[in-house]
């Protein structure tokens, strides 16, 4: 038995960029050992996803060692998927619509990434914060029925994801992502958040809990709870 967000995240690691970047109709999210957490109580929802990658080198070295599978890390920063993406969108005309954090965040956060892409074009820029659940259908109508080429959703864990969902359901036929804090990151002017070499020595994590105070509880928590619950949902999950 083995738990099928992990065999999820195995079969996306069989992907390659070229594929992901032009299929259309799909979404994607991205799981580290804090969300996975939150991931395992909202599996259907999660099957939902036509891909899920590892994020960070803790959940893949947990793979590796309890699944015997080599799988790549794949995050929503500018060390891996989001320069690929905007590369690729700028030069192939391909349109970005984003839903995360606040409006002055995403305004912002757009406005640097034009900075750094020029050609980049956004079809709409939509703070993550809906009043009710009417808001979010109109919301959900709206992206559908412009189509962007790609979607990118921050919202926080669960939030995000069921949102990407409801706007696939709905029709959408472009590509979707969460993205997590990026746009967060990217408004504060911190586009390349991670230096080089925290990247090169994948401390990641241990930077954000640095720079980040509010996220230094849930790392902490993950570190006691992940590796046995990674373990349990491998055999009984």
């Amino acid at each position: 038995m083995s738990c099928r967000l992990v065999k999820k995240i195995i079969l996306t690691g069989t992907l390659d960029m070229s594929h992901i970047l032009t299929k259309q109709g799909v979404v994607y999210t991205f799981l580290n050992p804090v969300s996975y957490l939150d991931a395992i109580s909202y599996k259907k929802l999660f099957d939902k996803f036509d891909g899920i990658f590892a994020d960070g080198s803790i959940l893949v070295g947990a793979i590796l060692s309890v699944y015997g599978k080599k799988v790549e890390r794949y995050s929503f920063d500018m060390t891996s998927v989001a320069p690929m993406l905007f590369k690729y969108a700028e030069d192939n005309g391909k349109t970005v619509y984003i839903v995360a954090s606040r409006q002055e965040q995403v305004e912002k956060a757009a406005e640097i990434l034009k900075q750094r892409y020029p050609a980049l074009s956004f079809d709409g820029l939509r703070n993550g914060y809906f009043e009710n659940e009417q808001d979010i259908d109109d919301e959900v109508k709206k992206i559908v029925s412009v189509n962007p080429d790609f979607l990118i959703v921050g919202m926080g864990i669960i939030k995000q994801e069921t949102f990407l969902v409801q706007v696939k359901e709905a029709g959408f036929q472009g590509i979707g992502f969460t993205c997590g804090g990026f746009i967060h990151q990217t408004a504060q002017d911190q586009i390349d958040y991670y230096p080089a070499w925290i990247d090169k020595y994948n401390l990641r994590f241990l930077y954000r809990m640095y720079k980040e105070p509010h996220t230094r509880k849930r790392y902490i928590k993950a570190g006691f709870l992940f590796p046995w619950k990674f373990v349990w949902e491998r055999f009984f999950g």
